[in-house]
């Protein structure tokens, strides 16, 4: 079934003129910002961003930033693998992942969507490995580092946890969910140092 996603996506390869011109190094057109800019610049206004709300819209166009592969039979494969843990068919999410990956080893997504799907099957060696992939590739993907933290406390490892969500937070300040882990984990940490 594998090589049948690989013929597919193989054929189906096609990267937008915009995409191409910033991988080859072409200039891109003057006012247009490359997607590490435009990614740079979002990173800076979620890390200033007052409220929650303000804070939550600018980390969704970073997250569409994220997915834009660039690439029709990736995003394909995204939206299948998507549809699949949607319906927790999880072998086949990881069959689209696995082409993904082959594919463009270079696309953080790929990687953190397989992430994902291993942290559900609960399988967190194999999502931990996929997360260092990663944030090899964008050091800043607080959904990646905020699931590092989750496999550290389902681990019961509670200072590695408050550490990862500590970094989270150091990315987007105003992430609720990681601000209320902070303050519960702190308080746990304290009371076992008693």
């Amino acid at each position: 079934m594998r090589y049948v996603f690989a013929v597919l996506a193989l054929s189906l390869i096609v990267a937008p003129p915009a995409l191409a011109a910033e991988q080859s190094g072409t200039p891109v057109q003057k006012g247009e910002q490359t997607h590490q800019q435009k990614l740079d610049q979002l990173f800076s206004e979620l890390k200033r961003a007052q409220n929650e709300r303000s804070a939550a819209r600018i980390a969704s166009r970073i997250m569409e930033e994220w997915t834009n592969s660039g690439s029709a039979s990736i995003d394909l494969m995204m939206g299948w693998s998507k549809k699949a843990m949607e319906e927790q068919k999880f072998d086949i999410a990881l069959d689209f992942l696995d082409q993904v990956v082959a594919m463009r080893p270079d696309y953080a997504e790929g990687w953190n969507r397989r992430a994902t799907v291993h942290f559900m099957m609960q399988n967190y060696a194999k999502s931990m490995a996929d997360i260092e992939q990663t944030l090899e590739l964008e050091p800043r993907h607080f959904g990646a580092i905020a699931g590092m933290a989750q496999i550290f406390k389902a681990r019961g490892n509670k200072q590695m946890a408050f550490d990862a969500y500590q970094r989270v937070l150091e990315i987007y300040p105003m992430m609720r969910n990681a601000q209320n882990e902070v303050a519960t984990l702190s308080e746990e940490l304290a009371g076992e140092s008693i």
